[in-house]
C-alpha cells in the first residue's frame, strides 16, 4: 500500500446523470483511484439489441482520498459533491469497495436493483400475487413478506425471493421512530 494512503479512505461520489465514465476519467487523470462498477446491459434500438456498459450505481462512483484535499475533487466537471450528512462526507467502509470489486472482477451477472431493509413496505413485482403489499422481514435466512389485517390485528407471512419485491416506502420513513429528529431533517432536506 502506498504509504500516503496512510490517511485516504473510500467515498461515494455523486456526479451528473450520465457524466461516471467522463467524471471518472477526469478523477483518474488528477491521480486518484477510482473504483468505476460497471455491467453489461441490453440496450434496444428500432431493429437491433446492443450490449453497453452501464454504471452499477447510476449517478455514483467512489474515490479514495484525504477528505482534508478535497477541493480538486469537487471543483471536476461532472462533480455534484462528496455523499455525506449535511457537508460531512462519510467514508465507504473498504470492506463494501472490496466486496464490489470482488464482484465485477468475478464476472457474475450483476444488475442494480433498489435498497431494501427489512421492515420496509414492498410491493411484489414479479409473482403470482403481484401487486400485493406487505412488510419484508427476514426470517431464518430467507425473506418473507407479511401482509396483515389491521382489523383483526392478524398477519400472514408469504416466502418469497427478495429479486420479487421493490420498495414502495421510502427508507427514511422506515426509521422515523429509531433516527434522531435533527438527522432525519437533513436527510429529508
Amino acid at each position: 500500500m502506498n504509504p500516503e494512503w496512510s490517511c485516504q479512505v473510500w467515498y461515494a461520489i455523486q456526479t451528473r446523470t450520465r457524466r461516471e465514465r467522463p467524471t471518472a476519467t477526469l478523477l483518474k487523470g488528477k491521480g486518484y483511484e477510482i473504483c468505476f462498477p460497471t455491467h453489461v446491459s441490453e440496450r434496444r434500438l428500432s431493429s437491433r439489441t446492443d450490449e453497453v456498459s452501464s454504471p452499477l450505481f447510476p449517478g455514483y462512483l467512489f474515490c479514495r482520498f484525504d477528505v482534508h484535499k478535497r477541493l480538486p475533487i469537487l471543483v471536476t466537471p461532472g462533480v455534484i459533491g462528496i455523499v455525506g450528512q449535511g457537508r460531512v462526507p462519510i467514508p465507504v467502509p473498504l470492506s463494501e469497495i472490496s466486496a464490489i470489486r470482488s464482484l465485477v472482477s468475478s464476472g457474475v451477472p450483476a444488475e442494480p436493483w433498489p435498497y431494501l431493509e427489512c421492515g420496509q413496505r414492498v410491493q411484489i413485482a414479479d409473482h403470482a400475487l403481484q401487486g400485493l403489499e406487505g412488510i419484508l422481514v427476514a426470517h431464518k435466512g430467507s425473506h418473507r413478506v407479511v401482509v396483515s389485517v389491521t382489523l383483526l390485528r392478524r398477519s400472514v407471512a408469504l416466502e418469497i425471493h427478495r429479486s420479487c419485491v421493490i420498495p414502495i416506502q421510502p427508507l427514511c420513513d422506515v426509521f422515523v421512530g429509531s433516527v434522531p429528529e435533527g438527522v432525519l431533517h437533513e436527510a429529508n432536506a
